[in-house]
């Protein structure tokens, strides 16, 4: 099964314009498979390869005078030294499109790219199926339960392997890897319980001290493992919006999940039954919300400005979205049947917020979409085609 990906036409343009254009984005979300349709033209080189690891460590100029034309390098995290012969490369020959990059954690490659390719590369990031490729590729889950549980990653879709089976995969072949290769993880079972107790907090604000204390570590490890955790891509943390409204507003950012599958193995769901009665189901609907932005955004080449608002008497919006200073209030429920009190929290924001609020916006989980009041109600079936909607084009 092959399923189009949306991010392939900014891909192009950008290699139409830059030397060089990295994809990142979690393992097997994809970017080999991308990369190899997009440029089939260009040789192709692994760096998890030890040979050719090796060789571009060793004699990084002699490794690539022998691509003139230009390459594509996947993994290139696996040898960062080459990044800065790279650079040498495109200033002697800045051809458009020669180099394509890929790369699963932001710190090895990111780092390098900011010192060396500044302006000469075009940052792109590829993360599991969005909704709506699914939904093209005619492969969306009629049941929103069996969406959620399934999660997004590409092998669970098109090598139709049991979800339960390749996150337990998944968790102690890459992730648990990508610890080792990053920081020191001496005792990974500890690592799988801060995993899991990341799950527990899905959707919520993040208490590092709480955090840490229920895992047993300290608050510089619980730190370190959550900014490993975003650099690999497994989880994303929100930014509170404080400025103006009140001055008694919570400041820590919520914790996202970028894959409600694995999240939900994380928290122990296996089946579809147990997610319908499971307290963290809402949890799960509101971080798939947040995905499926988030892919919406970076499949355009976009960066978005999405931030949460919460204050201290309790009123809480779950997204807030900042187009040109016009806030747009998104709440996402996960109930099947429309509840009018859902409504009240944006509307009480939008008289807070005055000129400044945007349309409000509600996703939850029924079957019909259209006005309540003044709030755009989108049903979990539509929002693959109205994803834009909630980004403001």
């Amino acid at each position: 099964m092959i399923i189009d990906r949306t991010i392939g036409d900014a891909v192009l343009s950008s290699a139409a314009a830059y030397p060089v254009v990295a994809v990142t984005g979690p393992r097997q979300s994809g970017k080999t498979t991308l990369v190899r349709r997009l440029f089939a033209d260009l040789p192709y080189v692994l760096l998890e390869d030890p040979d050719q690891r090796r060789f571009a460590t060793e004699d990084p100029r002699r490794f690539l005078s022998r691509f003139p034309d230009g390459v594509v390098l996947d993994e290139v995290q696996r040898a960062p030294e080459l990044i800065s012969y790279l650079q040498g490369c495109v200033d002697v020959d800045p051809r458009p499109g020669r180099f394509i990059l890929t790369g699963s954690q932001q710190f090895g490659l990111l780092s390098g790219i900011t010192q060396s390719l500044a302006g000469r590369v075009a940052m792109m990031t590829l993360l599991p199926f969005s909704s709506a490729e699914l939904a093209d590729g005619g492969f969306l889950a009629e049941h929103l339960d069996d969406l959620l549980l399934r999660g997004f990653y590409p092998p669970v879709h098109d090598r139709r392997i049991d979800p339960s089976d390749w996150y337990r995969n998944y968790v102690q072949t890459y992730i648990e890897r990508d610890m080792r290769q990053l920081i020191n993880v001496r005792d990974l079972s500890t690592f799988e319980t801060f995993l899991r107790m990341c799950a527990a907090r899905c959707s919520q604000l993040l208490n590092l001290s709480a955090l840490a204390s229920d895992c047993g570590i300290t608050h510089n490890t619980a730190r370190a493992w959550i900014s490993v955790l975003q650099a690999s891509y497994i989880v994303h943390t929100l930014p509170p919006y404080f400025r103006n409204f009140s001055k008694r507003l919570i400041k820590s950012p919520k914790l996202y999940f970028l894959d409600s599958g694995l999240a939900a193995w994380l928290l122990g769901i296996r089946s579809t039954s147990e997610l319908a009665v499971h307290p963290m189901r809402g949890s799960l609907f509101e971080t798939w919300v947040y995905s499926e932005m988030l892919k919406a955004a970076h499949d355009r080449g976009e960066r978005p400005s999405i931030f949460f608002w919460r204050d201290r008497a309790g009123l809480e919006i779950d997204f807030l979205i900042d187009k040109g200073g016009r806030l747009r209030p998104t709440e996402a429920k996960s109930g099947e049947t429309f509840v009018l009190e859902w409504l009240h929290p944006l509307e009480r924001w939008k008289h807070l917020a005055g000129d400044s609020a945007g349309d409000a916006i509600l996703i939850y989980g029924g079957a019909d979409s259209g006005k309540r009041g003044e709030v755009e109600c989108i049903g979990w079936r539509d929002l693959p085609s109205r994803v834009d909607v909630l980004l403001g084009s």
